[in-house]
């Protein structure tokens, strides 16, 4: 089995976020943990995910959310260490009319495909990033992309627990990686 590392976006994904609920479910799941959730510094967040492969025993797959998606392209264009592969859920566009003003530093990801596999879950109703932008991003990156429906960003506060068919959607994504 391969090392799973989960990347919350801003804020963390608190007690009822999937994230969360899977990391409690699955042993071989641990987070990255960057300096602070709340206030994202781009060069940390790479530090600490940089941190976190490198003490994996085996390429891990990645669990990403949100903001971590500009993360994962910002860490792809320079990618160090190799990884099996990036789930990603709920892209946020940085050119959108709502984006993560928190997180200035994570505005103009690179627009290239990624060199791992990757599957992009998007919601056609996400209040940070339109499926447009989801579809686009996964043609870019390469990523197979998948429509949730209408489940807002994909988070707690879409009341999905611990979201089942996002948890199939994983299972199905990193057997087809083995």
């Amino acid at each position: 089995m391969s090392d799973i590392i989960v990347l919350p976006g801003l804020g963390g994904s608190g007690e009822g976020h999937w994230q969360t609920l899977w990391e409690r479910q699955t042993p071989e799941m641990r987070r990255f943990l960057p300096a602070s959730w709340d206030r994202p510094e781009l060069a940390d967040w790479l530090a600490a995910l940089d941190r976190e492969i490198s003490d994996s025993k085996t390429p891990p797959v990645l669990v990403v959310h949100s903001l971590a998606c500009q993360l994962v392209a910002h860490w792809a264009a320079s990618a160090p260490a190799r990884i099996l592969g990036a789930f990603l859920v709920s892209a946020p566009d940085p050119t959108g009319d709502v984006y993560l003003t928190d997180a200035p530093s994570f505005a103009n990801p690179p627009r290239q495909r990624l060199p791992f596999p990757s599957l992009l879950i998007a919601s056609t109703n996400d209040p940070f990033g339109s499926f447009a932008y989801a579809t686009e991003s996964a043609a870019v990156w390469g990523s197979e992309l998948i429509n949730a429906g209408a489940l807002g960003h994909i988070n707690a506060h879409s009341e999905i627990g611990d979201w089942p068919k996002g948890r199939a959607l994983f299972d199905r994504f990193r057997t087809e990686l083995a």
